[in-house]
């Protein structure tokens, strides 16, 4: 892995330039910094589901840490161009996590709004965050060369926290809101 911090005031970004892993200076306004800046951001969300409090008990809050790991990785990925740390397992691992908390849930009739409990509506944010962040990947990867895994990780993802937010409003109890589609006629 490139270098490490040792310092955080470096004062080396005052011109605009930041470095990536393996020591380049780039614009702070590089896809390859955007994209990184977006999965840093959804890290950040992430912590912010598991800081609430999930339910006692919650089956997938050991699956959210482990995705926290991941974005660290997938973070170390994109500041190196050419390197690759997340793996296609974590994908899969995704996918099971997917079905498994898909299982339990009714079929949707309509688009479910946002919200419900604290916890749900971060998870939807984290949704969100993520569908920015899995843009800038492939804003990226337009331009240059990205692993394709980071991109099947991010569309999983944010697949992930849509059913997790759906999750965590039927445990406590609360009933999803959907979209009326009739209020505007």
């Amino acid at each position: 892995m490139g270098h490490r911090l040792s310092a955080i005031a470096t004062r080396t970004g005052d011109a605009g330039t930041t470095g990536l892993g393996d020591g380049t200076r780039v614009s702070k306004c590089d896809p390859r910094v955007a994209a990184m800046g977006d999965v840093d951001e959804l890290n950040s969300a992430v912590g912010l589901l598991l800081a609430f409090g999930l339910p006692q008990g919650f089956a997938w809050q050991a699956e959210l840490v482990a995705v926290q790991q991941d974005l660290l990785d997938l973070g170390g990925e994109l500041s190196i161009p050419g390197y690759s740390l997340l793996k296609p397992e974590r994908v899969l691992a995704l996918d099971a996590c997917l079905q498994s908390v898909n299982s339990g849930l009714p079929r949707l009739q309509e688009f479910v709004r946002p919200g419900g409990t604290v916890a749900a509506a971060q998870a939807h944010m984290c949704r969100t965050t993520c569908r920015r962040a899995e843009r800038s990947v492939i804003a990226l990867a337009e331009v240059q060369a990205v692993n394709p895994v980071a991109r099947q990780y991010l569309n999983r993802l944010s697949d992930l926290m849509f059913v997790l937010a759906r999750v965590l409003n039927q445990y406590a109890g609360r009933k999803e809101v959907l979209w009326d589609h009739e209020r505007s006629k």
